[in-house]
Formats: structure tokens, C-alpha cells, sequence
């Protein structure tokens, strides 16, 4: 493809139109800018010269060049071939309302022209091409079948030329858009200075046509009412002063050293401050007020000022800084600057659209023309301050107004670059003044006192705000305070499982071996009962005894008992009406005469033909008065029962292992225990006194000096609920269990006399099973809902103001990674501390985890309210009130042997 003029002989267009895929034939510039005044593109001109293309190289090739601009050419006396000046449409335009003259439509060339008398009375024509011309040149080519078009130029076309550009055909409805003329892009700005003052705000034009529909052609044109863009009123020029201003503090690190840059040179200056740091740090923003220099508005949490931005957010984040200054200062400033996209002298319509509201409320708006946009990186680290310095020294004569940054990252250069600049100007001539100094007036007149009635608003503006400064800082504090305490937790559970995986067994099975009855209760378990039983018969211990306890179910439990083991002698089945599993298994201790040790299992677990060996073995020690055995999940057919299967595993077995080492397991599981049955008897027996019998017993028997041991080689397969409602219930008892045995045995807590169950099983229990969860989901909702408003602002689907800066939530977020890496990795040790387990099961870890996590706030609150409300809690989940049966008083407790 190739561009050639139209109309010149010192082109040979059949040579290209054989040669080139297609020519853009640029049909324009009958009268170019160092001709005679007269129309750009007449519009005969424009057909003949289609035609004449035509004649040597196909229509297929041909795409035709359209012009949309205005040359004005001077009658004044010039220099020799001195150019006409070109303007876009817009700019002729505002020429036309400017000069006081009327466009007239030429009928022969049918191209639009005006003329007007400068300021030292010399006469201009002004020849334009604008979206009229356009309609007729571009149905003039739609008839002589070209290829297509193409603008020249873009951004100084007519406003009004889309909506009839890739019209074909037009109709009249296509037409009458040419007679609303939208405002242009460009800015319309008068004085000088690097104050702002919006003087107009847009306004449509408006324009007539005569149209002939024989020959598809505007014949006349008149514009009644001309496209006007902002009128800004630029102010505050003065001959050789400049103002200091600085953005996006105050930094802590940063604006102190800053103002004693300041204080050291003694030169005033101005800063535009973030409502949300000020509000961090108000003793800095206190000491710049101090210290003589000006404050302006730069919004709370610094949002981009585009069309994206409310008028009820900007209202939002000035008001919410003019509060704060007022509340911290007691004098409220009139000086704004909008952040980001217009941290430079505005150019275009859509940069200052925004402004004229904040001008509506009271604000002055500064700009800066002097901008070494000493925020920029480079390699990702800041511009070196000489070149600071250098870009300063170049624009120091075209304003007055000097853009550094004390805030919003490293300013270790703008802080280098500071002294240099102020001594360099200075020896320039510069005399380095205040912002107001600039428009003639003083500190006071640009910061206001405050009234009465204001400083009151003040007063208690600085409570609140002091509130949620102290507010945000607790939930900040929480936040990082429960990563670490959960993440220091989970990595000394994990070195403490590993300590214990790495200690020799020297559990060794005592000869004879003691005489052992497990007890199994059962309520409506007809699914597993029969292979529960099986696989204790299948143990590899000889002469053990079973009893099984059918707590009243009302399926085909107890009829599945009778049918398969009632001539079974190892096994003895009692029937008995439901009054909850410490009661069945209670039952079943009042039977055992002669036992030394006794096994509690679960109706819905499976064990290994060498579980019960495993677990007796270390009863040789005569201190051992409970060993918990190795639980895990045996139904792994769903993704939720492989989510438990991951947390038996990584949870519940891991913490075993530590808790092992420092002897304070606070629960030994009813699925799969071993008991020394005169620890239990001294303990006062199994009780009803909570849900969580297992848990309740566990506690009471460490608590008389009894160690608790863990065999990781006596393992259990149990049945884990298998829908969300089921694994609520389960939960719910448990954790409503589990506080029930922390608030009995609450008197442990830190007392030296019960050791490690005092100062640490009892305390974990209490901080990382109750306090934590508690307050966790508000922790939650907080990160989460600031973090999505954060995502939704990038995206820029809201702005409004934030509890956390980008740099919170970056830490926030570096914090959060870190936490769920160690997770991680602690998971990873479970499983390879674990003997031949499914390393598949931890792919889902992260998404196990959080569902989890949300899962077990709705058990704990359940379990804290039904607490609160008294109500009791059965064996299945919350039973209806009615009162508890009285209870016999536990037998003396005795001492362990040998404790």
C-alpha cells in the first residue's frame, strides 16, 4: 500500500496500481499551506480527480484520503514560503466565536470559509473541511466505487463526522446527526499561571443544512451556535518566584526529613495531602502546619479522577481530608489538587472533567507547570536526583509552581534532589515563595480559622476519626497477631511431630499380656455395626472380650447384634433403652470385673488386626493411664470425606504426635482408645457431664498425673459423615463437647500443678479453638470485603473509600501467602510422618482449608449459643429441654502409680 497525492503529475498511478495492493490517494490540499488562500478540497476538484485516478488503476485498489482540518492563511507581510497555520476543527471553530465572524459555505466549492482581523488588525481566510464536506466527498466515492476511506487526521476531525462516516446509504435520520456539534477534546485556556479557575464548562453547537437529494449533496451549511470545550482561567504567573509543593504524604519516613530540608533553607511550602495517611500519622501533618507551611486537599485514598469517579464519591473523599485538616489543625484549606491523571498541566476535556465540582465546592484548584515527575522508576528504582534536578532547572521558566512527592514510595532521590534544587534556583534568581503568595494573598486567606460552631464539627470529627484510626489499627493488629499465633502453632506442632516421630518405641508388650474388654456403643448403625465387631473379633490378641451396647436404635441394629453374634462368646450385647453413649458405656463398665485395660471403639470404625496390641503394649508402663490410637477416614468416596480424611491426617494425628511428646493429648478418641481401668475409675468414670465423654475423660485422667500416650501403629478406619448437614451435627457435638470439658476442668488452666495441661493443652484449647474462631469470620469479613472493595476499584467498578492503602493490603496479602505456605508445609510433614497414606488427598488442600474454615465458624457460634441458652446437647445433636437425671458422686479419686 502506498499514499499519493492527488493530482500530480510526478506520480505515475498506473505504475503503482499495478505494483501496490491498494493506493490511498490523498485528496486534499487543492490550496496547501504555501499556496494562495482558497478551498482544500473543492468538491468538483475532489470528483475529477477521482475520476481522472480511475481512468489507470482499478476502483478494487483505491482507497480515498478525506480531510477534516483548517488552514488559516495571514495577509500580514511574511517571510518568504512561510506556512499558513493549521488548525483542527475545534480550533477554528473557537476562532469563529473568539473573532465575532460567521462561517460562510462557498456554493461552488462547497467547502465552508470565514475570515477575521488579529489583534494587530491583519486579515486571515480560514478554509476548512469539516463533517458536512466530508458527507459529500465521502458519497461522491461510495458512488464511484472505491475500495473505501480513510481520515486525515484523527483528533482534528469535526465532532460530529462518526455517526455519517461508515453510514452507506445514508438516510435522513444519519443526516440530522450533523447537526448536534459535541464539544472537542481541546481545553480553551486564557492567562497565565498555574492556578485554575473554570470559567465555562462544554457546550453542544449547533448547525443548519440544505440538502439536495437529487444529487446526495449539502449545498449550504450555516452554523448557528458554536462547540465549545472548558473555559479555564489560568492565574497566578508571577516573574521569577516559585512554590515548593509536594504529593501523597505525609510518609513517615520521608516528609519529616523533607521539612527539615525545608526548615534548614528556610523556604515555605505546600502539601497536598492523602486523608487516609494524614489520618495515619497526624503529628506529621500537625508539624508542616507548625512549621509555617500550607496544606491542601488531595483527596482521602487518592482514586483517579476520570469519568469512572461519582460526584458523591468526590464529595465523599474531599470531605472526608477537609474533616480531618480541620479536626487536626482547626483551620480548614481551600487548596485542592486532584491526583493522578492530571498531576500535570491539563491538556484535554476528559482530564479536567471532574473539577468543576470540587471548584463548586469552595476549592481553589493548583496545578503545577513544572513537573520532573520525580515518582517515576526506572528499572524499578527511582530517577537519580541530578536528573530531577535538571528537568527542574529546564521548566523552570515556563511556571511557577514546583511538583515534587513526599509520599507513595521511595523518595530517597526527590529528598537528594531537594537541597540542589532550592540552592540551584536560588542562584538563578528564584525567590521561593508560598503557594497564596502567588495570587496575592496570605496563609490565612487560603486556610480559614475556624468558627465556633466549626470547631466544635471539629472536635468531634477528631473523635471519630481517632476511632477508626485506633479501630483500624486493633483489626490490623488482630489480623497479623492470628497469622503468626496460627502459623508459629502449626510450625511448633510440626517440629513437635517430628521430635516424636524420631524418638525410639520402647513400648514393649508386658508378659502376660493384661486382660483387655473393648466396649463398643451403638446407636442406629445397622450399616456397620456387623463389620465393626468383625474386625475386632479378626485381632490378632488372644482371649479378649467384647461388649457391645445397642443404646436403643430404632433400625435393625440391635436385630443384626442377635442374628450374627449372640453365639459369639467372646461377645456379650446389651440391649437398653437410648440415654446416650457415657451412659451405654457406663453400663458396660459397671459389667467388667476382672479387666485391667479397656478399648473404646467406635460402632461406625473398622480396626487393624494389630490395633488393640499396639495400643495395650504400652500400658507395661505403669504411669500410662489412656493411649489414643490412630483414627483415620475410611470412606473416601467424596470429596468431603476426603476433606476429612486430609484433616484427620494433617489436624487431629499431627497434633497427637506433638502433644505425645509433652504429654497433654487432650482427647483420646472414642473411636479407637485404650484405658487403664483404674485411671477411669479415679477419674470418677465415664460421665455424662459433657458430649464429649472421650474428651471430658482424657482430661480428668491427665489432670491426676496420669501420662497420655499416642501409637501411631494402632490404626482405626472410621465411617466420617458424608453430606454437610451430617458433618455439622458431628462437629457441633464435638466442639459443644469441647467447651464443656475446658470450662470443667478450667481450673487447670496455668496451674504449675497439672504441667503441660495446664500451660498448654488447656490454653490452646482456649485461644485457637474458641477466642481465634470467634473473632475470625469478623477478621474475615473485614480483609476479605476491603480486599474485594480494592479489586473492584482497580477494575474501577467502585471507589468507595477504602479501610486499607495498596501497600496494607500488599502486606496483607504477603502476610496471608505466607501463612497458607506454611500450611502448606505442615500438611506435607503430616502426610510424610504418616505410613503408606494417599499423598492425592493434599491437592485440594487450600480450597479444604477454607471451606473448613467457614464451616467450623457456623459449629462454634452454634456451640457458644446453645452453651449460652443451656439447652443440653445429646448424643446426636440438640435434644429437647428436659431435666438432667441426677447424678452419683464420683469415687475418690487416686493417684497414678508411681506419680
Amino acid at each position: 500500500m502506498i499514499a499519493l497525492p492527488a493530482r500530480d503529475d510526478a506520480y505515475d498511478y498506473e505504475y503503482f496500481g499495478k505494483k501496490c495492493d491498494a493506493i490511498v490517494l490523498m485528496n486534499y490540499d487543492q490550496h496547501w499551506l504555501t499556496s494562495a488562500p482558497g478551498p482544500i478540497a473543492a468538491q468538483d476538484w475532489f470528483v475529477e480527480n477521482l475520476r481522472q485516478v480511475l481512468e489507470v488503476v482499478p476502483a478494487q485498489k483505491i482507497v480515498v484520503g478525506i480531510a477534516n482540518y483548517a488552514y488559516d492563511w495571514s495577509t500580514a507581510p511574511k517571510k518568504e514560503n512561510e506556512p499558513a497555520a493549521e488548525f483542527d476543527i475545534q480550533g477554528a471553530l473557537l476562532h469563529v466565536k473568539e473573532s465575532e465572524t460567521d462561517v460562510e459555505f462557498d456554493s461552488d466549492s462547497l467547502n465552508p470559509h470565514y475570515s477575521y482581523y488579529d489583534e494587530h488588525n491583519h486579515a486571515h481566510q480560514v478554509w476548512m473541511l469539516d463533517a458536512v464536506t466530508a458527507y459529500n466527498q465521502l458519497r461522491a466515492s461510495e458512488r464511484l466505487g472505491v475500495q473505501g476511506t480513510a481520515l486525515w487526521r484523527l483528533g482534528s476531525a469535526d465532532t460530529s463526522l462518526w455517526p455519517i462516516w461508515d453510514a452507506a446509504h445514508a438516510d435522513d435520520a444519519a443526516r440530522q446527526k450533523l447537526t448536534d456539534l459535541a464539544p472537542g477534546p481541546d481545553l480553551i485556556l486564557e492567562g497565565d499561571g498555574d492556578f485554575w479557575h473554570i470559567t465555562d464548562t462544554p457546550k453542544h453547537g449547533r448547525r443548519s443544512f440544505e440538502y439536495d437529494a437529487t444529487a446526495d449533496l449539502f449545498t449550504d451549511e450555516t452554523y448557528e451556535a458554536i462547540p465549545l470545550s472548558y473555559n479555564i482561567d489560568q492565574f497566578g504567573a508571577a516573574n521569577k518566584k516559585i512554590a515548593l509543593s509536594f504529593d501523597d504524604g505525609p510518609d513517615p519516613k520521608w516528609t519529616p526529613k523533607i521539612l527539615d530540608v525545608l526548615k534548614q533553607k528556610n523556604v515555605p511550602g505546600v502539601f497536598f495531602v492523602i486523608g487516609n495517611m494524614a489520618n495515619q500519622r497526624p503529628d506529621i501533618l500537625k508539624r508542616e502546619y507548625a512549621e509555617g507551611h500550607e496544606i491542601g486537599n488531595h483527596t482521602f485514598t487518592h482514586p483517579k479522577f476520570d469519568d469512572t469517579i461519582s460526584r458523591t464519591e468526590i464529595r465523599w473523599q474531599l470531605n472526608l481530608t477537609e474533616r480531618l485538616i480541620e479536626s487536626t489543625l482547626g483551620a480548614k484549606s481551600i487548596l485542592f489538587r486532584p491526583p493522578y491523571g492530571i498531576d500535570h498541566q491539563p491538556e484535554f476535556a476528559e482530564e479536567v472533567a471532574q473539577l468543576p465540582y470540587p471548584q463548586e465546592l469552595g476549592y481553589l484548584i493548583v496545578g503545577q507547570r513544572i513537573d520532573p515527575d520525580d515518582w517515576s522508576l526506572r528499572d524499578g528504582k527511582p530517577i537519580p536526583a541530578k536528573e530531577t534536578v535538571d528537568r527542574v532547572l529546564r521548566q523552570a521558566n515556563k511556571g511557577n509552581i514546583i511538583l515534587l512527592h513526599d509520599g507513595g514510595g521511595d523518595r530517597s532521590q526527590t529528598l537528594a534532589a531537594l537541597p540542589q534544587i532550592i540552592d540551584a534556583l536560588r542562584a538563578e534568581g528564584y525567590q521561593f515563595v508560598s503557594a497564596s503568595d502567588l495570587i496575592g494573598k496570605t496563609r490565612a486567606q487560603v486556610m480559614l480559622p475556624l468558627s465556633p460552631e466549626e470547631q466544635f464539627e471539629a472536635r468531634a470529627d477528631g473523635f471519630i476519626f481517632g476511632i477508626f484510626q485506633y479501630f483500624r489499627f486493633f483489626i490490623g493488629i488482630i489480623f497479623v497477631l492470628g497469622i503468626f499465633l496460627v502459623s508459629g502453632r502449626a510450625v511448633v506442632i510440626g517440629l513437635l511431630a517430628l521430635i516424636e516421630k524420631l524418638r525410639p518405641d520402647r513400648a514393649v508388650m508386658s508378659n502376660p499380656p493384661p486382660s483387655v474388654t473393648v466396649l463398643i456403643p451403638a446407636h442406629n448403625e445397622e450399616n456397620v455395626i456387623v463389620q465393626t465387631i468383625a474386625s475386632v473379633l479378626l485381632s490378632d490378641l488372644e482371649d479378649l472380650r467384647v461388649i457391645v451396647v445397642d443404646d436403643g436404635s430404632a433400625d435393625k441394629t440391635g436385630e443384626l447384634l442377635d442374628a450374627n453374634f449372640s453365639h459369639e462368646p467372646r461377645v456379650h450385647i446389651i440391649h437398653q433403652v437410648n440415654r446416650g453413649k457415657a451412659a451405654a458405656l457406663s453400663h458396660a463398665m459397671s459389667l467388667l470385673v476382672d479387666t485391667e485395660i479397656v478399648v473404646t471403639i467406635d460402632a461406625d470404625t473398622e480396626i487393624e488386626p494389630d490395633a488393640i496390641r499396639n495400643l495395650i503394649r504400652h500400658f507395661s508402663d505403669p504411669q500410662v493411664g489412656a493411649v489414643a490410637g490412630n483414627v483415620k477416614v475410611g470412606n473416601r468416596s467424596r470429596w468431603l470425606t476426603r476433606w476429612q480424611a486430609l484433616e484427620y491426617i494433617t489436624s487431629q494425628n499431627m497434633e497427637k504426635r506433638a502433644f505425645d511428646l509433652l504429654n497433654c493429648i487432650t482427647v483420646v478418641p472414642g473411636a479407637l482408645g485404650a484405658w487403664r481401668k483404674k485411671a477411669i475409675e479415679a477419674a470418677g468414670g465415664i460421665t455424662a457431664d459433657t458430649v464429649a465423654e472421650d474428651a471430658d475423660l482424657t482430661i480428668a485422667i491427665r489432670r491426676l498425673g496420669w501420662r497420655v500416650s499416642y501409637d501411631e501403629e494402632a490404626t482405626a478406619w472410621t465411617e466420617a459423615p458424608e453430606t454437610a448437614g451430617q458433618l455439622i451435627r458431628q462437629r457441633f457435638r464435638w466442639t459443644f463437647g469441647t467447651l464443656q470439658s475446658f470450662w470443667k476442668h478450667g481450673d487447670t488452666l496455668l496451674r504449675p500443678k497439672y504441667g503441660t495441661l495446664g500451660w498448654i493443652a488447656l490454653p490452646n484449647i482456649f485461644v485457637f479453638q474458641l477466642v481465634l474462631p470467634l473473632i475470625s469470620p469478623i477478621i474475615d469479613l473485614m480483609f476479605f470485603g476491603s480486599l474485594l472493595l480494592w479489586v473492584l476499584a482497580q477494575f474501577r467498578v467502585t471507589r468507595l473509600p477504602q479501610l486499607w492503602t495498596t501497600a496494607d493490603v500488599e502486606k496483607s496479602v504477603l502476610f496471608f501467602l505466607g501463612f497458607l505456605l506454611i500450611d502448606v508445609l505442615t500438611c506435607m510433614v503430616a502426610f510424610a510422618l504418616e505410613h503408606k497414606e494417599d499423598w492425592t488427598l493434599l491437592f485440594p488442600v487450600l480450597l479444604q482449608r477454607f471451606y473448613y474454615r467457614q464451616l467450623m465458624y457456623v459449629v462454634l457460634f452454634r456451640s457458644v449459643r446453645e452453651a449460652v441458652s443451656g439447652r443440653p446437647v445429646g448424643w446426636r445433636g440438640v435434644e429437647s429441654e428436659a431435666p438432667p437425671p441426677a447424678r452419683k458422686a464420683p469415687p475418690k479419686p487416686a493417684p497414678a502409680e508411681g506419680n
